[in-house]
This record gives structure tokens, C-alpha cells and sequence, in this order.
């Protein structure tokens, strides 16, 4: 009997296991996740409460990968577990790497992003990064491999596939999968066999990498009021208006308070937008006439992680996704990041101009990016750092050396 709740991705090994190996598997319909798992009998079984467990006549297993070597073995030896012991082995060494490398990274990127627990752009950046790695080691077997181990499937097969599936149906897109095709390949054969199908169904792949948890609890519905009833003389006299609580004004950004600038953020806005040829005769040398450094601060941003940064399309969308979630600042800033190099790992740097002496506090705590960059103040009296605001700001190619793969404008 195995005890979990309906489509639980990890207790599919088992139940697919079972379908190689003739095993009659029992799951009852009425487990209740947070209740039945709760309950005396069943933390008997497993003290920590989680799923799936096992119950067998000999005694109750849990963890989803010990429950399927078990299912695998019952009915005897047989080629779920290779033919030979070094292809035992190598069934047992997919098996870990999988669970160890990808499982625990999808895990990782997608338990946050649904408030299971605490989001954080370094983690996830981290997780992401060290899920590429492993999808590109197994990616590399793949090339010559239909299988994991041997010519047919093994358990290997199985719980690598059941892995990838909740990274697939989660946060896997198919811009992110694209960069591994030989993975995509295995993944679809293996997951439309009819022993797998008769588990998992037809399984579809997520379109969208889910949104983060929203950090603010969802206030409650404001009742409707109900229609006013006619007063009796007897009745309570109504407070009068004086009393009630007038709406306060909708505090000021202190970005606005600031004395008054010459340089007129719209009017730079428009002068780079609108010229076409000249750049360094016309829009860059118009900047510099505008610039007021007391009313306005120019910096440098490096982004931390470029080794991270193998995949030239992840790179852009991670750039433009900043980007996005800088439109908060447009009124009061204008960017330039640059992708830097011909092949990964690319560079990111960018540079900001925002309105006062420092990065505005209410960027720094609204948008998480920010974090993941180095930040550095342009000093314009050192003539290097202005050339080099100069040529970021009209896409100098090649920069520092390198070809651009492309520049991004946050006007």
C-alpha cells in the first residue's frame, strides 16, 4: 500500500516501477495531505510525517527512491537494475545524481517562487546555475545514449524522468529546455512509454516560469455595507463628520523634493532617442553639456555572476527581466546594460543615471536585481571613466576589447 496524495511526482517511481515489474501497488483514495499525515498510525510508519510511504508486510519504507529500488527488486532480480554489477552500479549513480543534482535545484527554484519557502535572488540565481551544470553533463551522455544505463530502461531511467517531470511541469520552459536537446529527446521517449503513460498521463510542459510569492498577505474583502436604516428618534445621534479620519495625501517620493536640476531628464531622454547619425557629435556631447552632477549621480554596475552566464538567450532574458522590473525608476533614471562577448560566459555591465548624489533607497529595496550587481559612482573628473560613460552610452563596439552581443536601453 502506498500512502501519498494524488499526482505526487516523486511516489510515480514506485508506481511506474511496479508497472515494469508486475508489482500490485495499492493507493488509497482518502489520504488527506496535512491530516492523514499527521495521524498516530501513520507517523508510526514515518516519524517526519512526509510522503510517500510504503507499507509492506515486512514493514513500512519510506523515501521515494528507497521505495522504488525496493518495488524493483520484489518480484526478483530483473533489468530495472542492469544486467551486470557495473551496470548496477551505474543505475544507482544515475539515480543519486539525479535526485542530488536535479531534483534538489529544480526544487530549489520552483519551492520559493510558491511561497513554500523563503525567495531569494542569490539562491535562486545559485540554484539555477548548478541545475544547467547537471542538465548539461546529462545532456552530453545523451549524445551517444538512448538510455542511462545499457539498451533498455532501468530504474535509472525511472527516477531521472520522474525528477525532470516536476521541473518540466513547473519552471522548465521550452526556451530553457531548447539549450538541451539530446535531455529533451530521452525526456519525451521516455516519458510516453506506455508503462510511464499509464502512471503519469499525458504530461505537458509549463509555459511560463511562475511568478514570485507575493511577500504581502492578501488583505481581506471589504464587506459590503449594508443600506443605511432609517433612524429612530431613540437611536444613537451619528458621530459627527468632524471625527472621521481624514484620507491622508499620498506621500511625496523624496526624490521629488530635491531642489530643482537643470538637467531635464525627458530632454536627454528624447535627444538620444531622436538622433539617428553623428552619435558622439550630437547625443553624447549633448549629454554632457545637460549633466548636472549635483542634481544627478552616474554609475557603473558589474554583474556578479558572469561565469554563471553560459547561454547567451538566459543571459538576455536575465537582463531584460531587470530591466522590467526597473520600470519603477523610469521617471527618475535612464540605463545602458551591455552583454559582452562572443560566447558564454558573457559579461554584464551597465550603466545608471539616476536623479540625486546615490542610488535611490526605494530601487535598492524594491528591486531584488540590484543585489546582484557591483555598484560603482562615476567619478567624470577622471577622464577614463568619462570616456567610458561616453562610449556605454553609444554601444562602443568592440568595448574593452570584446564584441558586443547586445546592448539595452532603459529610457
Amino acid at each position: 500500500v502506498l500512502h501519498t496524495y494524488k499526482g505526487n511526482k516523486s511516489a510515480d517511481k514506485a508506481l511506474i516501477a511496479a508497472e515494469y515489474t508486475g508489482v500490485k501497488i495499492d493507493v488509497p483514495s482518502d489520504f488527506e495531505m496535512g491530516v492523514t499525515n499527521k495521524t498516530p498510525a501513520f507517523l508510526k510508519m514515518n516519524p517526519m510525517g512526509k510522503v510517500p510511504v510504503l507499507e509492506t508486510p515486512e514493514g513500512p519504507i519510506f523515501e521515494s527512491n528507497a521505495i522504488a529500488r525496493y518495488v524493483s527488486r520484489l518480484n526478483g532480480e530483473n533489468s530495472l537494475n542492469g544486467s551486470s554489477l557495473i551496470e548496477y552500479a551505474q543505475v544507482e549513480q544515475w539515480s543519486d545524481f539525479s535526485s542530488l543534482e536535479i531534483y534538489a535545484n529544480i526544487l530549489k527554484w520552483f519551492g520559493p517562487r510558491m511561497g513554500f519557502m523563503p525567495y531569494s535572488a542569490p539562491g535562486e540565481e545559485a540554484a539555477v546555475s548548478a541545475l544547467k551544470r547537471a542538465l548539461d553533463a546529462l545532456n552530453t551522455h545523451l549524445t551517444s545514449n538512448t538510455y542511462l544505463v545499457g539498451h533498455s530502461i532501468t530504474l535509472a531511467d525511472i527516477i531521472t524522468v520522474c525528477n525532470l517531470n516536476l521541473g518540466f511541469a513547473t519552471v522548465m520552459t521550452k526556451s530553457f529546455t531548447s539549450a538541451f536537446p539530446h535531455l529533451e529527446r530521452y525526456f519525451w521517449t521516455v516519458i510516453n512509454q506506455p508503462n510511464f503513460k499509464k502512471v503519469v498521463g499525458d504530461v505537458k510542459q509549463t509555459e511560463a516560469v511562475p511568478p514570485v510569492a507575493s511577500k504581502k498577505a492578501a488583505q481581506p474583502a471589504k464587506p459590503k455595507e449594508e443600506p443605511k436604516k432609517k433612524e429612530t428618534p431613540a437611536a444613537e445621534a451619528p458621530k459627527p463628520a468632524e471625527e472621521e479620519e481624514a484620507p491622508k495625501p499620498k506621500a511625496k517620493n523624496p526624490l521629488d523634493l530635491l531642489p530643482p536640476s537643470p538637467m531635464v531628464l525627458d530632454d536627454w531622454k528624447r535627444l538620444y532617442s531622436n538622433t539617428k547619425s553623428n552619435f558622439r557629435e550630437v547625443a553624447i556631447k549633448g549629454f554632457w553639456d545637460m549633466y548636472d552632477p549635483e542634481g544627478y549621480s552616474l554609475w557603473f554596475c558589474d554583474y556578479k555572476y558572469n561565469d554563471e552566464n553560459m547561454v547567451s538567450f538566459v543571459t538576455l532574458n536575465k537582463v531584460g527581466g531587470f530591466l522590467q522590473r526597473m520600470d519603477l525608476a523610469r521617471k527618475y533614471s535612464f540605463g545602458k546594460m551591455l552583454i559582452i562577448g562572443s560566447e558564454g560566459p558573457f559579461k554584464v555591465k551597465g550603466l545608471w543615471l539616476f536623479r540625486g548624489p546615490e542610488i535611490p533607497k526605494f530601487i535598492m529595496d524594491e528591486v531584488y536585481d540590484m543585489e546582484l550587481y557591483e555598484w560603482t559612482k562615476v567619478d567624470i573628473s577622471d577622464e577614463a571613466q568619462k570616456e567610458r560613460v561616453s562610449q556605454m552610452i553609444e554601444d562602443a563596439e568592440p568595448f574593452e576589447g570584446e564584441a558586443l552581443l547586445d546592448a539595452k536601453c532603459f529610457k
